[in-house]
Formats: C-alpha cells, structure tokens, sequence
C-alpha cells in the first residue's frame, strides 16, 4: 500500500507492520505470561497451550500497540524518540493500522477460546481494552497518575498466562500482576525524565511536567522501595524459595541504587540508565522465580 505523505510517497513494508506490534515490549510481556504458565503448575503446561495461549496473548498486546500508534501518531510525529515510526512518517495509514490491530486481536481471542479457556480470553480483551482505550485514548492525556492508573493493563500478562493453564484466578498470579505495577511507574518516569522537553513540547501531562524533576525522582525512589518489598513477597507466601529471595534483594538492590542515583543526581545520565536497567530487572526477576520454581520442584 503506497501512502503520500508530502511530496514523498513511500511504501508500507512487512518491518512497519511489525513496528506497530511494539515487539520488544511484547517480548517481555510474553516472558512474563510464560513465567506465569510454567508457576500455575507442577506438571508440564499443555504444548497447545504454551504455543496457542502465548501467541494468542501476543497476537493481542501487538494489536493494543497498534492501535497506540494509531492514536499517538501526532505526538509520535514530535518526539525524537517516536518521529520515524510508520504512522508518524506516513508509511502506514491510520485505517490500514487499526484493521491490522483488529484482525490481531481477533485472531489473538480466537486462539485463546480454541485452545485455553474463555476466563483467559475475557481477561487477555480486558487488558487490551484497558491499555487500548482507557490508558492511550483518556489517561495519558488527562492526568500525570497515567502510568500509575493505566499500569495495571501492562501488567496483566502473568495473570493470563496463570489463568490459561489453571482456568482460574487466585492470590499468586495476582502478586506477580502486583509486582509489575509497582515496577512500572519507576521504569517509566525515568523515561519521561529524560524526554521532559518532548512530553512537555506535544502537552502530554506526565509526571515530570507537571510536578517537576525533583518531586518526580522522590516518587521513582519510593516506588522503588514499595517494589523491593513487593519483590519478596512471593518468598513470604512460600510461592518461592531461598535463590529468589536472593536474586530479588539483589536485584531490587540495584534498582535502589539507580533510583537514588537518579535522585541525588550523582551519576552522569541517570534517567535513561535507570529505565534501561529497570527493563533488565524485570526479565531477570521473573527468569529468578521461573528456575527456583523448578528447583523447588526437584528438592
């Protein structure tokens, strides 16, 4: 599909279909429902549910990122950060996006009534809504608690991935969705300090913009620490065992130590470091509780 953008007409390819998906966050999404498979259980998950849940769950976050391109693409137009993604630049259309988005999300729901269950499915449509609809189309626009209050879309996935295999929701599946929400807020805000200018340029009211730098990296430093005793819960309800405990403390040590770095202004680009390092964080956290799962299984 040729898009004329200007005087430049430029070609839609299969890498711009692909972008709107916003692959690498869905990566880390599907690391953390994989997670939540293999914990719901101690026998092997179903392969017709580790292959068709995860990629049904995934067919659906890559159709919420899409319509987020949709919605954004003026914003993403102006920010340095966003300025060449295929909405942005023309190369996709808004109406070529948003039914790439819904032929995603049909085909995500189908796979996950065909081959987990239909509590997995609601809450998988629950979640794409929520991030979809209520956190791109209202929160992100209408207060600087965006992140806070549309984070909970975000981190629905070790839940889904949970209630694939077990068809039902309960306290540990809901502890993992509680960690990544107190994470989101810190990884985020250390983003939105480094791109204040940009956020401020195209009147997006995130936290930094609207209460400043400082208040934004006290709140980053408490977060972190509400996420440090999070992170050990799972070790105080017997979810987990000794290795997680360790890797949790260490871990959550080291977000601690970005996050007053980031406070005390003290290391040179603080705020992308801190957001690059808190991604690291959370993939090596939830791979800490998937290998003591299993050694706790072998004890």
């Amino acid at each position: 599909m040729a898009i004329l953008t200007g005087t430049r007409r430029s070609q839609a390819g299969w890498r711009d279909y692909l972008e709107l998906t916003k692959p690498r966050v869905v990566l880390l999404m599907l690391i953390t429902s994989l997670v939540g498979m293999f914990l719901a259980t101690r026998a092997g998950v179903p392969w017709t549910v580790l292959l068709f849940g995860n990629l049904g769950i995934g067919l659906c976050a890559g159709a919420a990122a899409a319509v987020n391109h949709v919605v954004d693409r003026r914003i993403d137009s102006v920010m340095a950060r966003t300025h060449k993604r295929p909405l942005a630049e023309g190369r996709v259309s808004p109406v070529a996006a948003l039914g790439f988005a819904l032929l995603l999300g049909v085909a995500g729901l189908a796979l996950l009534l065909a081959f987990t269950n239909a509590l997995a499915a609601w809450l998988t449509l629950a979640s794409l809504v929520g991030y979809a609809v209520i956190y791109t189309g209202f929160l992100k626009r209408a207060t600087p608690q965006n992140i806070v209050i549309g984070g909970l879309a975000g981190a629905a996935p070790p839940l889904l991935g949970w209630v694939a295999v077990t068809g039902q929701v309960s306290a540990e599946p809901l502890l993992l969705v509680l960690i990544i929400f107190a994470w989101t807020p810190p990884h985020f805000w250390a983003l939105a300090i480094h791109r204040k200018a940009e956020y401020a340029k195209v009147n997006i009211p995130m936290l930094p913009v609207t209460h400043g730098e400082h208040y934004t990296k006290v709140h980053i430093l408490l977060y972190t620490l509400v996420l440090l005793a999070v992170s050990c819960m799972p070790y105080a309800i017997h979810m987990s065992g000794p290795l997680y405990l360790a890797a949790a403390a260490v871990l959550g040590a080291r977000f601690l130590y970005w996050a007053i770095a980031l406070y005390r202004d003290s290391r040179p680009h603080a705020a992308i470091r801190t957001f690059k390092f808190s991604i690291w964080y959370l993939f090596a956290l939830f791979i800490a509780l998937l290998v003591d799962h299993y050694l706790l299984l072998n004890v």
